[in-house]
């Protein structure tokens, strides 16, 4: 398999990976400048020349998935009987520079609701590199002609149509963000209601007023959830430094927020 399918498979698997390129030779070597190889935690694909060099590499490579490093390194190798390392000698005469790349496991969001407010915010989120699934009972605000407006974005779109919206908690990958804001109160609750009944869920947002938050934990008390469980819903959502009612500027917000979300996600790893 080319190493891009292999990306892209890990990419939608959601499994970690690093990719390993030959960056640069001087003198004699095993293979080219160019040259790929993808390392996951059990697995790899491709060759940067065997050997010593290799095993150095998948070694590097799993540490870094091992640490969470994010951050892409550079690693130069001898080829000489002189340069030993943990796993032999490779006496091929030149020297060898890699770069390893992080692929890390992208933040997953759904928006449920694609109406002015959804909308906007996916046009912002669509610009990051993510995964990124729109959820609507309503099959208008799904057509390709209303979604066009994301197609040249980094992140990666799943639409899904749902009579009942809630059910697609079940298929979005596990610690998928939850923002709840559909044209209907009623319809938000339900999904609220089983956001909180599931396990495998990042946060949960739920879009409107605090007196809107009242009512809606009050009915989740009815519905059995215990404090401790609504407390992992956040209503309202967005920076309450950013002030505004317009659409836009409710999805700035909304959207400031959720990076923030991100960047504490990866400061934990």
């Amino acid at each position: 398999m080319h190493w891009t399918a292999v990306v892209e498979r890990l990419r939608q698997d959601r499994e970690a990976a690093v990719l390993v390129t030959v960056a640069d030779v001087r003198g004699h070597a095993p293979r080219e400048a160019g040259a790929k190889m993808v390392v996951a935690v059990d697995r790899t694909w491709g060759s940067v020349g065997g050997g010593n060099l290799e095993e150095t590499a998948v070694a590097r490579a799993r540490a870094m998935l091992a640490g969470g490093v994010a951050t892409t390194e550079q690693l130069t190798l001898g080829l000489t009987d002189k340069a030993r390392t943990e796993h032999g000698r490779q006496c091929c005469g030149g020297e060898v520079t890699l770069l390893l790349e992080p692929l890390p496991v992208v933040p997953s969001v759904a928006i449920f609701g694609v109406g002015h407010v959804g909308l906007e915010l996916a046009r912002i989120l669509v610009r990051h590199d993510l995964e990124l699934h729109l959820v609507d009972s309503r099959a208008a605000q799904l057509t390709d002609e209303r979604l066009a407006c994301l197609d040249d974005g980094a992140g990666a779109v799943r639409v899904h149509h749902s009579p009942v919206p809630e059910v697609v908690l079940g298929a979005v990958p596990a610690g998928t963000h939850v923002l709840v804001m559909t044209h209907d109160h009623a319809e938000d609750f339900a999904i609220c209601d089983a956001a909180l009944r599931c396990r495998h869920l990042g946060s949960v947002g739920l879009i409107g007023s605090a007196a809107k938050w009242v009512r809606f934990r009050s009915g989740l008390l009815v519905e059995g959830h215990d404090e401790a469980t609504i407390g992992r819903i956040r209503s309202p959502i967005g920076d309450p430094a950013i002030v505004g009612k317009e659409p836009a500027t409710i999805a700035v917000s909304v959207a400031a927020d959720l990076l923030r979300v991100f960047a504490a996600e990866r400061a934990r790893v």
